[in-house]
């Protein structure tokens, strides 16, 4: 059996682009040339991939032709196809806003090498089809995001990349043991495979509860839900902004992702306990994140909790495992994507520009700056939620799934959440753009043609994927049957011989 390259793509070019970077030497403009063209290269994969998956069906590869459940396969379904084109698109346009935003002397130091490896774990994680993989996928992108979370070597930088460092590897001796255990129930590490043999496992079920108490804990710290959400503000804030974009955007959703997949196929037979947890602490972060992004006025503290609030909103789709909630669940996880990054590059602007993060220093920008702050705003309305923007139609699907379970509460809290992130946001707006005049002399004369491409693109990209919510509804249909319905998933099995 040969292997297909095309799943292999995602997790190949940014790779090989890595590592021919590491062989041109500290030569910033070389990078910065290798990483669009790599970028640009994964982006028209990923494109070339959804289409594949959405006319065909799942993909599958298997790695030195040794076929599943035993060998290493690759599992591109239309979940993993949009998260890896979503991650494509972010990962081009952060590359275009780090030029003018990183600074030479990070760009000297391989950044763009450690995010090109980043992202091949990224892309790892959600292309696999083995639990173990993902582990392992798991520890690429994490050692290349130590890296990057403390490269400059700040003084916050070295503190919080400490505690981020720490508290990865503590829940990664966790995953392992989580494995552990997975693997003396059912003897395989292939995940449609585990699946299969859970559905007609007869022996004694208890020690599945524990896994799943070790997996929720590894994937919940990943994701930063609450309770193990602690080590997530302050590292999130210490590095660059590039970096941040990258971190917000993309590393709490390989966890949220994670989460929806393992307990899905895993977790099949106590579901009313083990969703029921999920709901909790997925309401638990919603309730926690609008504390905060409430409780500052600085305005990368505000977005940081807003990423809380929506792993939360994500989870309570997931946990009511039914298909109008994961389809929600999906349209609000590529929304939460586009539209963090896009208003974390807008924020990273007006802090490149004014010095400043807190709205109580700034003020009056508009006159200055009319495009940025309609920008901003535009991406404020798409992060609450109002018709047509992105935001709005995860969170009906989702409200919608709690009140036909019967969840009326969660609706609610989830519902009374998108107050809490319009207050937060729009507080960012008015004191920034609308606020009594700051002196503008003290604004910093920076070059910003590519920092406000970049995020004016992704604003924009976000407001296309609102306003055709409609027509991609089938993708995310698609995209929701292998969680609701898992036997979709591991059918790919039946045809190996």
């Amino acid at each position: 059996m040969t292997t297909n390259i095309l799943p292999l793509l995602p997790i190949i070019i940014p790779f090989f682009t890595g590592i021919v970077m590491l062989f041109t030497g500290r030569r910033p403009l070389a990078h910065r040339v290798m990483a669009a063209v790599g970028s640009l290269l994964a982006l028209i994969a990923t494109i070339w991939l959804t289409i594949h998956v959405y006319q065909s069906g799942t993909i599958v590869t298997y790695i030195g032709s040794w076929v599943a459940p035993f060998g290493i396969s690759v599992v591109i379904d239309m979940a993993a196809a949009l998260l890896l084109l979503t991650t494509a698109i972010i990962t081009m346009f952060t590359v275009i806003y780090s030029f003018q935003s990183i600074g030479i002397e990070r760009e000297k130091y391989y950044y763009y090498v450690m995010v090109m490896f980043m992202i091949t774990g990224v892309n790892g994680a959600f292309s696999t089809g083995d639990i173990f993989n993902m582990f392992v996928f798991f520890e690429v992108f994490l050692l290349a995001s130590y890296v990057l979370i403390t490269l400059g070597g700040t003084k916050i930088q070295l503190q919080e990349g400490f505690k981020y460092i720490l508290v990865n590897l503590i829940s990664s001796n966790f995953f392992v043991l989580g494995l552990a255990y997975l693997y003396s129930v059912t003897g395989s590490l292939n995940m449609a495979d585990i699946y299969n043999k859970l559905s007609a496992f007869e022996g004694n079920y208890s020690i599945m509860t524990l896994v799943a108490v070790l997996f929720i804990f590894v994937f919940a710290t990943k994701a930063g839900v609450f309770p193990l959400y602690f080590w997530l503000p302050g590292s999130y804030y210490a590095p660059p902004m590039p970096i941040l974009v990258l971190f917000g955007a993309l590393l709490t959703k390989v966890g949220v992702y994670a989460i929806a997949r393992t307990y899905s196929l895993f977790f099949i037979d106590n579901v009313d306990f083990t969703n029921q947890i999920l709901l909790l602490i997925a309401l638990a972060t919603v309730v926690m994140g609008s504390i905060g992004a409430l409780s500052y006025t600085d305005m990368k503290r505000i977005i940081i909790y807003n990423i809380l609030i929506a792993v939360g909103v994500i989870l309570v789709g997931v946990a009511m495992m039914d298909q109008t909630g994961l389809v929600g669940a999906f349209y609000y996880l590529i929304h939460d994507m586009l539209i963090k990054a896009a208003l974390f590059m807008l924020v990273g602007y007006l802090i490149y520009r004014t010095g400043e993060t807190g709205i109580q220093k700034l003020g009056g920008l508009i006159r200055l700056h009319p495009w940025t702050g309609w920008m901003f705003f535009i991406a404020a309305m798409g992060l609450t939620g109002v018709p047509p923007l992105s935001g709005f139609y995860g969170k009906l699907f989702i409200v919608q799934s709690t009140f036909e379970n019967d969840h009326y509460i969660s609706g609610i809290i989830v519902l009374l959440s998108s107050l809490a992130v319009l207050y937060s946001v729009i507080k960012i707006f008015i004191g920034v753009f609308w606020g009594s005049d700051m002196d503008f002399s003290k604004l910093r004369p920076i070059k910003s043609d590519k920092i406000l491409f970049a995020s004016f693109a992704m604003v924009i990209l976000s407001v296309v994927f609102g306003l055709a919510a409609d027509a991609l509804y089938p993708l995310f249909d698609m995209a929701a049957q292998s969680f609701y319905d898992p036997a979709s998933y591991s059918n790919y099995l039946t045809e190996v011989e």
